[in-house]
């Protein structure tokens, strides 16, 4: 019988045993919470004198400019990523096994690249004005009206062709898991396609829609390269420019703090629509029994190819034809000591910030497992937000951060060595793969998160049965049976640091260039066509997790792609 004694002395050693295994979630949250609260602090607290400016002069123009952008992507990508999805799932036609696939090849260009390549393409000189003015016989721009793609429906055009793909995954999950049996179900009761598609497929994938569609908004918040070069001046490029060109940090926070509340409404959104997502996967015996896809022939399968081309065509066509045509004939460039020195340091940073990351993600994502500890799930939900801030955002609150840490350890070592340290952190390498690891650690945690969950539930127990302890049984047992998951967890972070642009911008060290800075100066100083060896090499280095997700979705049988 044990004493209360006994039960006193083990009830702190459970609560500090739950405290060490808190302790890596704790530190994460810590780190990805602090520029929020910072940033805050700094609008709340700081001197309103640019207030009044800001308002006449810069927040009307860019919070409608925004809007109608996000309004516009939203539309766009939700209805281009709708009516793929149920192509490929509900008709067969030709190339369809192809093109379900090859719709997602947009994902692997940045939206900056795909506005270098667009804003050629439609330009004056470009093949599209130039095959109307041959057609028509014009001569000069006078002569016929063609859009400015340097306008915002311009932006929401570059937005929507390279991040369709968020809702066109999400949709053609849901209509294979949920709407192609509703589907059938309606079509013995006499329903036309098109009838199904209004009324039973697309009601099914609205709170999916939803979800995707927020994923995306949050993507053309943060953007920055694409809305610069076209000329379009969204709350992300206010911020930037009202901390570079003004020199208003003060400035730049509160614009940051409204972005903010705009971001944490469309996380709220997307909570509430992911209350009702279900899916129900059906037994195989089931799938097998559906009846074959509508065969479409003629020009009606000649449509059907035509519309889920098209987006691929735009998306990704497009810019890797634009880039491979400049890369081949600057080809010298491949000998620039500035083109080695940004792939170098990309792969570098990169490398950094998949190390930094992917540790943090095991940490966290075996703590949450073991622990079964509900704050620990809440502080791993707080860890996790940093993928929802714009990189301008997320530099800016992480600039004040590290700024007052180097001060600190700064003015410690003045009194205590007499040795000024200098910056240690901000302005360097270190606040780069910081910001990177803040922003891709929900991608690296999902990763393992997947993989763990495929491994036999009592794994854990089992070796803490044996004497080890929770550090080695994740060491010994648990990591080398997750090699899979933690080598996808590493790609994804890895390729996702490569196009990073917004944060890596505004906190890379003077004279300090990866691939994506490498372009952007390029394109900053309108010489697109000399950083087009580094725009293919991010295309190219972007395309593998694209070829991982796509041999993902062809491993399945061809009943349910």
């Amino acid at each position: 019988m044990v004493g209360s004694g006994s039960i006193s002395r083990i009830a702190p050693a459970r609560a500090r045993g739950r405290l060490r295994l808190l302790l890596p979630a704790l530190i994460a949250s810590l780190i990805v919470i602090a520029p929020i609260i910072s940033l805050a602090m700094i609008a709340l607290t700081g001197s309103m004198q640019d207030w009044p400016h800001l308002m006449a002069n810069v927040l009307p123009g860019a919070v409608r400019t925004t809007a109608l952008l996000l309004l516009l992507v939203a539309l766009g990508t939700a209805s281009i990523g709708v009516v793929t999805a149920w192509l490929v799932v509900t008709f067969e036609f030709p190339l369809r096994r192809t093109m379900s696939w090859a719709a997602i090849l947009p994902f692997a260009v940045p939206p900056y690249l795909a506005a270098y390549a667009f804003a050629d393409f439609f330009h004056f000189a470009g093949p599209v004005q130039s095959a109307i003015r041959a057609l028509f016989g014009f001569t000069r721009p006078g002569d016929y009206w063609f859009p400015d793609i340097r306008s915002t429906w311009g932006a929401a055009l570059v937005m929507t062709s390279v991040l369709y793909p968020y809702v066109y995954l999400t949709a053609r999950v849901v209509f294979i898991m949920q709407g192609r049996n509703m589907a059938d179900a309606a079509r013995t009761l006499g329903a036309s396609p098109w009838r199904i598609f209004f009324r039973v497929l697309v009601p099914v994938a609205r709170p999916a829609m939803a979800v995707s569609v927020a994923l995306v908004l949050m993507e053309t918040l943060n953007d920055i390269g694409a809305s610069e070069y076209l000329g379009v001046r969204t709350l992300t490029f206010s911020v930037y420019s009202t901390w570079l060109n003004r020199g208003s940090l003060e400035g730049a926070a509160q614009i940051a703090t409204l972005m903010l509340l705009l971001v944490f409404a469309l996380l709220l959104a997307e909570q509430w629509a992911r209350r009702n997502q279900r899916f129900h996967a059906m037994r195989s015996s089931h799938v097998a029994a559906r009846p074959p896809r509508t065969r479409l022939a003629g020009w009606r399968g000649g449509f059907a190819l035509t519309a889920v081309s098209l987006p691929v065509l735009a998306g990704f066509g497009i810019p890797a034809v634009f880039f491979l045509r400049y890369a081949i004939r600057r080809i010298e460039y491949l000998l620039d000591p500035a083109l080695g020195s940004a792939f170098f340091n990309s792969v570098v940073t990169a490398s950094a910030t998949a190390l930094v990351t992917v540790t943090a993600a095991i940490a966290i994502t075996y703590t949450v497992k073991i622990a079964r500890y509900r704050p620990a799930g809440v502080l791993a939900r707080i860890a996790g937000l940093g993928y929802a801030l714009p990189g301008s955002i997320l530099a800016l609150g992480l600039l004040f951060v590290l700024a007052r840490l180097d001060n600190g350890i700064d003015a410690f070592s003045r009194e205590t060595f007499g040795v000024s340290t200098g910056l240690i952190f901000s302005g360097t390498v270190a606040a780069v793969i910081l910001a990177c690891s803040i922003r891709f650690l929900t991608l690296a945690e999902g990763s393992i998160r997947a993989g763990l969950e495929k491994l036999p539930p009592h794994l854990h127990e089992a070796a803490r049965s044996l004497g080890r302890t929770p550090f080695e049984s994740a060491r010994s047992v648990v990591l080398p049976l997750m090699g899979p998951a933690l080598a996808v967890a590493a790609i994804l972070v890895f390729v996702d640091t490569i196009k990073e642009l917004s944060a890596t911008i505004l906190l890379r060290p003077f004279g300090f260039n990866t691939l994506a800075t490498y372009v952007y100066e390029n394109a900053s100083r309108g010489v697109v066509e000399d950083g087009a060896l580094a725009a293919l090499i991010i295309i190219a280095t972007a395309l593998v997790p694209v070829a991982l997700l796509s041999r993902a979705l062809m491993g399945d049988r061809d009943a349910q792609l």
